[in-house]
């Protein structure tokens, strides 16, 4: 199959499930509500290391938030509920609630799971904290240097899926990178997602497990490695292939991260210099869920 002439491998992304907690925040102006945004998701690329997986969803204006101002969208995800919740504390209370301006809302209102993140927040008002409304939210109004921090009561999580992915393989590592640059564009146009890597985009792909250093449960796909492609025994890595960028994809559902793949994979193709479209998967050794290329662009 090809996609702009470019081939689409007939293979299959693999992820796994993951817990995501979505959170608004706001501030007087985008700048500010960023700034916090960054903040809370920094540290976040991969559970291999980091204790959470993190990113910017979108940006909204006014109309979409409680309380009429500027907003950015963050996913934060971790194996676990109870890791969630240590995380959701710290990030959004050392992150979000010395931030300028910044104000703090349910993404995932409806969600059965609940943390009461913004009401043990509220604590740090010391007594002079408010319960009020805003928006139709239950929210605690804290008073502090610069004003009042407002921060919902609870927030949201879900059962996601996390590692959804492609593979972007060009000619050379700037065609590449402009590939995986115009997908990353792309995909941040897909409500429910996020591309938690650096700028959205991964240069280290990697393997489950390890050849020689047994102790380590990832390490470098060689296979995919373009400088080695002559000293590996059947590396993946077409001869004219001498950059290639992993693009992974955390989502609320398989609908979200299905669109997101679709989305980022005709951006890249649209770029001169790219070869092939390929994904990573092990063999089920990953997790459950499977994202098979010419599904979805069909």
């Amino acid at each position: 199959m090809e996609l702009n002439g470019v081939e689409i491998e007939d293979t299959y992304a693999e992820a796994f499930p993951i817990k995501i907690a979505r959170v608004l925040i706001t501030g007087a102006t985008e700048r500010w509500a960023l700034v916090a945004a960054k903040e809370a998701t920094g540290f976040g690329t991969s559970v291999i290391h980091c204790p959470a997986e993190g990113g910017i969803e979108k940006i909204v204006g006014g109309d979409e938030t409680p309380d009429g101002r500027p907003g950015v969208f963050i996913q934060i995800c971790t194996f676990g509920f109870k890791g969630l919740e240590g995380q959701l504390m710290s990030r959004l209370g050392d992150c979000v609630l010395p931030a300028p301006t910044a104000h703090m809302y349910n993404g995932l209102p409806d969600a059965e799971k609940q943390f009461d993140t913004g009401n043990k927040l509220h604590f740090f008002g010391d007594g002079m904290e408010t319960l009020e409304e805003i928006g139709g939210r239950k929210v605690y109004r804290i008073p502090m240097m610069e004003g009042d921090f407002i921060t919902e009561l609870n927030i949201g999580a879900v059962e996601g899926i996390a590692g959804g992915n492609f593979f972007i393989l060009a000619e050379n590592q700037m065609a590449a990178l402009a590939a995986a640059e115009s997908a990353v564009d792309a995909i941040a146009k897909v409500d429910g997602v996020i591309t938690p890597f650096p700028g959205g985009i991964v240069a280290s792909g990697s393997k489950t497990g390890a050849n020689k250093y047994k102790f380590l449960n990832a390490t470098s796909n060689e296979k995919f490695s373009p400088s080695i492609k002559d000293k590996v025994e059947g590396s993946n890595v077409p001869a004219d292939v001498n950059g290639i960028y992993e693009i992974v994809i955390n989502g609320l559902n398989e609908k979200v991260i299905s669109e997101a793949m679709l989305a980022g994979i005709k951006a890249a193709v649209m770029i001169p210099g790219v070869k092939k479209i390929s994904a990573g998967n092990f063999g089920g050794s990953l997790g459950p869920y499977k994202f098979h290329l010419h599904d979805i662009v069909k």
